[in-house]
């Protein structure tokens, strides 16, 4: 499970700074505070450091942006800031105990005019992700339900019987006849692959939030074999494309500054779905986005 996988990373960091501190205080004479001190500007530093180089990164390989896209420095400022808030919230406090932030899914029989919606997460996250997202769907009247992706470096084509699996248990809860797939980054080519495997019979569409459809440069810094899936240019990637139908209306939603998946737009370009582009959200940003959430429910609401 992600959530104790990065337990386990807090835990041996935390143990770190504890040893360290110690020697620090019994020789070198600095006093319990100052060690804490330090101990909380690593801490947070190396996450802030982390979160630059990923937007460094993200500038050097992707594409010029057109004049009207470009960001002036306080929302550049500002993009920077809600990621890095975002990575934290996430990362730090949500993911990792996620058992203790969200309940169950709350599934009911449906309203006629709904449709339930099912959120995948992406990449080296669970249902954690979707912490600020899934009460705003919930609180617009939508009937959501969320799932893991099991395991977290797996080949992304063996997420899809677990997908079929939630998908089903939903529609047997909710009494409808079909699923919204919403998912971020990797999840939407985990559900891509649900797709091709299973065909669309029982999903109404299929939106995706900063999903690498044709790859993107970051992957190559990624372990396992599913980042190594989402390299642009790989075999996999193409096998995917390869004579794919998507249900209709669905769409690619994206940020044209994102910081994992680039270059942008021709990242994610996916043929089939309409493309919708975002400013000034950074990638784990679109978890607690109220851009991101307007956008979302607008395309709902189509």
């Amino acid at each position: 499970m992600v959530a104790r996988q990065f337990q386990l990373l807090l835990l041996a960091e935390l143990l770190f700074y504890a040893l360290s501190g110690g020697l620090l205080v019994s020789r070198s004479g600095w006093s319990g505070s100052d060690a804490v001190a330090l101990a909380l500007a690593t801490f947070l530093g190396l996450r802030l450091i982390l979160v630059l180089l990923t937007f460094a990164l993200s500038r050097r390989g992707s594409s010029e942006l057109p004049a009207a896209a470009r960001l002036g420095a306080m929302p550049l400022l500002r993009m920077v800031a809600t990621e890095y808030l975002a990575f934290l919230l996430l990362f730090v406090v949500v993911i990792p105990f996620e058992r203790f932030w969200l309940d169950p899914d709350r599934l009911g029989h449906c309203a006629a005019r709904r449709t339930p919606l099912l959120l995948i997460h992406g990449y080296q996250c669970n249902r954690g992700f979707w912490f600020w997202l899934r009460r705003k769907l919930e609180a617009a009247g939508w009937t959501v339900a969320t799932h893991d992706l099991e395991p977290v470096y797996a080949d992304i084509d063996r997420y899809a019987p677990g997908i079929a699996r939630r998908i089903d248990e939903v529609l047997a809860a909710t009494g409808a006849e079909q699923v919204i797939l919403v998912a971020h980054s990797m999840g939407g080519l985990a559900c891509r692959a649900y797709l091709r495997r299973h065909g669309g019979g029982k999903v109404a569409r299929l939106l995706t939030l900063g999903t690498p459809h044709r790859g993107t440069r970051i992957a190559s810094l990624g372990l396992g074999l599913n980042a190594r899936q989402m390299r642009i240019g790989g075999a996999w990637l193409a096998e995917l494309a390869a004579g794919e139908v998507l249900p209709p209306g669905s769409a690619s939603i994206y940020g044209q500054q994102d910081n994992y998946v680039f270059p942008q737009p021709a990242a994610s370009t996916l043929a089939g779905a309409e493309g919708i582009a975002m400013q000034g959200v950074g990638h784990v940003g679109m978890a607690v986005s109220p851009r991101t959430l307007a956008i979302l429910l607008d395309v709902l609401e189509r």
